[in-house]
């Protein structure tokens, strides 16, 4: 399954340099463009079809097999050395943010105070540890893979952490494009990995959602954050006057 899903994320990114869209794989397969969109997501294509969505870019499933190849020479995780540099230095992470979401050399002066040869710095910096290639012109060019995620319970999520209870929750999510949702009740333990299942393959949709919006200008994409939180949980107050032979374990 892993292994589908890195020639399924190959091929949507051929597709975006090739500036072919789902319509025009549609038109080839002779499907409708839901369909596509389905086959994408299911992530479940037969050869055949996968040979002509090849042949519309010109090229073999040969070449995509190659650039597969090239893909898992990324990186997926930073050491714990690493990320604490990063949070070490709120410019250096601040930097290291908008490369992984694809801004530019010129929509990171723009829009945060940072010097031209400080942010040069910075990106050296990156280069070093392997999460860019500064290439010439201040060009980026991200190595790491699509599958990129920060050591859980490591410096930088505890840090995202710490400012998703100081400043992230402290709103009524009332505003456009916002939407808290809490729930409680009582699950079985078979209910309770379901949900999670589902959560976890929510999230990696997010991280898709992500991938495939890099392309669009910097102006149609904006820095959303998204928290799914699940497990068994009573408030204190509640716990509290529980009888002892009544605390139970999950």
């Amino acid at each position: 399954m892993p292994e589908t899903r890195a020639i399924v994320q190959a091929l949507k990114k051929s597709l975006r340099a090739a500036d072919v869209t789902y319509v025009d794989v549609a038109v080839a397969l002779d499907l409708s463009e839901s369909s596509v969109k389905r086959l994408f997501s299911d992530q479940d294509f037969s050869l055949k079809r996968l040979d002509q969505i090849c042949q519309l870019m010109n090229m073999e499933i040969s070449d995509l097999m190659r650039q597969l190849d090239q893909s898992k020479q990324q990186i997926e995780q930073l050491t714990l050395d690493q990320e604490q540099l990063l949070v070490s230095d709120m410019k250096l992470l601040v930097a290291a943010i908008c490369a992984l979401n694809h801004w530019c050399f010129d929509e990171i002066i723009l829009r945060y105070s940072i010097e031209k040869t400080e942010l040069i710095q910075h990106l050296a910096k990156l280069d070093r540890l392997r999460l860019i290639e500064l290439l010439p012109n201040n060009k980026i060019k991200l190595l790491i893979s699509p599958h990129f995620n920060w050591i859980k319970n490591g410096p930088i999520q505890r840090f995202f952490e710490s400012q998703v209870q100081t400043d992230f929750l402290d709103s009524n999510f009332s505003g456009k494009g916002e939407l808290r949702v809490f729930t409680t009740g009582m699950l079985s333990r078979s209910s309770n990995n379901i949900l999670i299942k589902r959560m976890d393959k929510l999230a990696q949709e997010f991280r898709q959602f992500h991938n495939e919006d890099s392309s669009l200008p910097l102006e149609q994409r904006f820095g959303s954050s998204m928290v799914l939180a699940i497990r068994p949980w009573e408030l204190a107050a509640f716990e509290n006057l529980r009888r002892s032979e009544d605390l139970r374990v999950f």
